[in-house]
């Protein structure tokens, strides 16, 4: 009985693991869609505003550190969330304002994570 308990805290201090599974996913996958973006604006030359391939960057290398934090359950990931969602919305704006359709991917990625993200950085550690 303690056990199950023990359990049902320790769910609802860090989340469902669905909640936090489905984070990752879309951690991972806004990684790999900010990397692609980025690796397409090099090759095709399309892009050359440095702040905004920065941004890229930064969202790319944040998604994956979350990702990394909830993988490894570590206290800190509602922390890294937490900025991962900041930075997501960001790239997302950074992304729309280009007016480019082949930022699409990019926008709708960035957000879902943003939301996701934000909804795991409200979790108690």
């Amino acid at each position: 009985m303690q056990n199950q308990q023990t359990e049902k805290s320790s769910k609802n201090e860090i989340g469902s693991s669905s909640e936090m599974d489905q984070c990752i996913k879309n951690c991972l996958d806004c990684f790999r869609v900010c990397e692609e973006t980025l690796a397409r604006s090099f090759f095709e030359g399309s892009h050359n505003n440095s702040s905004h391939l920065i941004l890229l960057k930064l969202c790319a290398d944040i998604c994956q550190t979350s990702a990394k934090f909830m993988m490894m359950k570590s206290k800190f990931h509602t922390d890294t969330c937490g900025v991962c969602s900041k930075v997501c919305s960001e790239c997302a704006d950074s992304c729309e304002a280009l007016g480019d359709e082949s930022m699409k991917d990019c926008i709708v990625s960035c957000r879902k994570c943003a939301e996701s993200c934000n909804e795991m950085s409200k979790m108690h550690h």
